[in-house]
């Protein structure tokens, strides 16, 4: 919320309070509790009126400091809260700072607060930062953290505006508003900067950021409410900053292997029944075309019946061995599923009679038209709401299905009473957690862990726990591909490692052009889908050249699989996302700071989608002798290029001193990733030494003049090295020496 008039002025009907010097500091039980009046103290009588802010610092983890700034302490504690790990670290508490790993908490006497590592101020609050505002009767917190030249801000969620969020208002408030708007399907608040620290704002609710916009010269934040609670999260690099904010607020578990493959769907309201499904599956297979899931989107289910769970009996009169029949073509099934029960779904009269469903506070059920007919929404806050909804869930898991695309939960009303009392401002965007969460323990349950995945579209901080989330409803074009990708990577820059977007786009049908652009990036993807509204997307629909793209980039996917397995495992283990932002890769390059039309796919593969028809491309490559992997040519970085690539090929590049695992097997995604692979080495400098681990096996890489040397651990039956453009060496029990290329 903005809350000033230009930079002197107060808006109409705004008073502000300001702590302006401190009273006090006390020093216990590992905090700093400042207590600072709201006026100068000149007298006695100064001590008669407030407000007086109480600010503590604290520390959950090295490198993160706590800030909660309070007026009032007499309210209840909201509800829900954010889920968060480590509750104190061991602190080093000094007159007036607070020391937490590396990062220092700092206060003086006549108010400014400053943060602090390796003896630089990383951001501060000042005067006047720190603020009770009060708008026409209600009550808000802010604060204002101090943003230096050059420093830039991403993150806050799934955004499909500019990368950098400077200049830019945000609302963490879900939305259902497609893909062309300032509205988003995953709002979370958190945001990190290049300046070595991120701010992550401990509040499930509606948090307004105003970033570099109200004060060009500051990110401010604001809750309505007595308190503001919010951590400073030190790296130094963004990965660093991303690796402690997931520690905070949980890693993404790791996926299935299988799900990485292509997932074909039947698209949201195509008419279809299972000899419609399966002559788009055979259609795959005799084209050589690899699949791993098949999805059935809502009309799998009757209408007016969403969501009941039970197969449309017209379209699909034997669920079981239909099921059956194609897992037997080895499959795995996906359904779509949504969180509203509609009024003629006898699943309404279940929920009402069990008291599952969402209740306004007279304790009616809260329903409307907007979606279905008279629909309700289950409230999760009901540990016997979430049994029962899970069991339907379990029911079709008994008939096969393998996994549910969790469509839906952003439109969360706020005039509810919940079953546990939760505050409806603050379950507005904490619904898509508890939905998401209560379907993906269903499904670790029954698979076990690292055979669990959903595909979500609404989300909060938190739930990258419960991968994988998908881009949400953009249009078929271009304009739609671009701020597709430019959400994609600012949900990575928000904590979240895997994430998929609809190949082609969703709204309209594309051109076969479009389409076959929209493949390579699709494949190039954490996951890869074809989905589509109203229009199919089986590539032999649009021309017979989209079935060969489709063909070399699925099957580029499948042997690029034990390279992306490691990406993979980056992700669930250090909070680095999949797909990264050229910034996050090269932080030290300020030519990288505000691309957003490439990305790095892991470590060591930069992607530059092309975004028109006749396939030209400008694309920065960043310092060193890359490789172009198609054709093996090397591309000297440090500057611009442009490339022209035909339906058949993307730029795509390998960084220098990469080794490459490149898998045996281009049918599908899960395999055995080590057995016959092959180490495609890519321009190793004089000295260099690289580790690659591949399923098991450890393959150590070291050039030495024009000697390299591979040595195994664990080695597989077959491995063999392989130059750009080269033919490939058979490597020999558990080492290897070649000559270098």
């Amino acid at each position: 919320m903005k809350f000033s008039n230009g930079y002197w002025l107060l808006r109409d009907g705004v008073q502000a309070a300001h702590p302006v010097e401190v009273q006090d500091i006390t020093r216990a039980a590992g905090e700093l509790v400042v207590h600072a009046p709201t006026r100068p103290i000149r007298g006695r009588g100064d001590l008669l009126q407030g407000p007086v802010a109480t600010v503590r610092f604290s520390s959950p983890m090295p490198d993160v400091i706590g800030v909660s700034l309070t007026h009032f302490e007499g309210g209840r504690p909201g509800r829900p809260e954010f889920v968060l790990a480590g509750t104190q670290s061991r602190v080093h508490l000094a007159e007036e700072s607070l020391t937490a790993g590396a990062l220092e908490v700092r206060v003086s006497r006549d108010w400014l607060v400053e943060f602090v590592a390796d003896g630089n101020v990383l951001t501060s609050s000042s005067a006047k930062g720190m603020g009770f505002m009060t708008v026409d009767g209600r009550h808000y917190v802010r604060d204002r953290l101090g943003l230096g030249v050059g420093e830039v801000v991403y993150g806050l969620g799934e955004r499909f505006g500019p990368l950098v969020r400077n200049g830019q208002v945000v609302d963490i408030w879900n939305a259902d508003g497609g893909t062309s708007s300032e509205q988003a399907y995953k709002n979370v608040p958190f945001y990190l900067t290049n300046a070595g620290y991120g701010v992550f704002v401990n509040d499930p609710g509606h948090v307004s950021f105003e970033v570099g916009s109200e004060k060009v010269s500051c990110v401010q934040f604001s809750v309505e409410g007595q308190t503001l609670e919010y951590f400073v999260i030190y790296g130094p690099s963004p990965k660093e900053i991303l690796r402690k904010y997931t520690s905070l607020t949980g890693r993404p578990a790791m996926p299935p292997s299988w799900s990485f493959g292509l997932w074909l769907s039947t698209s949201f309201t195509t008419s279809y029944d299972e000899k419609t499904v399966s002559g788009f599956i055979d259609g795959m297979i005799e084209r050589d075309l690899p699949l791993s899931v098949f999805h059935f989107d809502c009309f799998w289910m009757r209408e007016y019946h969403w969501c009941d769970f039970e197969w449309d009996p017209r379209m699909f009169p034997d669920p079981e061995g239909m099921l059956d029949r194609l897992k037997s073509k080895d499959l795995r099934i996906s359904v779509w599923i949504n969180p509203y029960v509609g009024q003629r779904s006898p699943l309404f009269a279940e929920g009402l009679e069990g008291g599952y469903l969402l209740r306004r506070p007279n304790g009616d059920v809260w329903q409307w038209d907007l979606w279905q007919p008279g629909m309700a929404l289950v409230d999760f806050t009901n540990p016997a709401a979430r049994e029962w909804y899970a069991a339907k869930l379990e029911a079709l898991l008994d008939q096969g299905v393998d996994c549910f695309k969790t469509d839906f939960g952003e439109r969360i009303p706020t005039d509810v009473a919940y079953f546990d009392g939760s505050d409806p401002e603050r379950m507005h965007n904490y619904y898509s957690y508890l939905y998401n969460k209560t379907v993906f323990d269903v499904l670790r349950k029954r698979r076990g862990d690292g055979e669990a995945v959903v595909f979500a579209r609404a989300a909060t901080a938190g739930s990258q726990q419960f991968p994988v989330h998908w881009g949400g409803d953009c249009e078929s074009t271009y304009e739609a591909m671009a701020e597709s990708l430019r959400g994609g990577l600012s949900l990575g820059l928000s904590g979240f490692g895997y994430w998929s977007h609809d190949i082609g786009g969703f709204e309209g049908t594309p051109d076969a052009a479009l389409f076959k652009r929209w493949i390579a990036f699709g494949l190039l993807s954490s996951h890869s889908r074809l989905h589509g509204s109203s229009s199919y997307r089986v590539p032999w629909l649009f021309d017979e050249e989209s079935v060969d793209v489709l063909r070399v980039f699925a099957k580029l996917k499948a042997r690029l699989m034990p390279y992306l397995h490691h990406a993979a495992l980056q992700a669930t283990t250090e909070g680095t996302p999949m797909m990264r932002a050229m910034a996050l890769e090269f932080p030290d390059d300020p030519a990288c700071t505000h691309l957003e039309r490439q990305y790095m796919l892991g470590d060591s593969l930069l992607v530059a989608p092309v975004f028109s028809d006749g396939g030209e491309v400008s694309f920065y490559v960043p310092d060193g002798v890359w490789t172009d992997f198609f054709t093996g040519e090397p591309v000297d970085g440090g500057r611009w290029t442009t490339m022209s690539c035909d339906f058949l090929t993307v730029p795509l590049l390998v960084r220098p001193n990469t080794v490459l695992p490149w898998g045996a097997v281009d049918d599908r995604p899960d395999y055995d990733y080590a057995e016959g692979v092959t180490l495609r080495i890519h321009h190793l400098d004089d000295g260099a030494s690289i580790t690659t681990e591949v399923a098991g096996s450890t393959f150590r890489t070291h050039r030495s003049g024009n000697r390299i040397d591979v040595r195994v651990e664990s080695p597989p039956a077959a491995w063999q090295v392989q130059f750009p453009a080269g033919e490939p060496i058979a490597g020999a029990g558990n080492a290897l020496a070649v000559e270098n290329r």
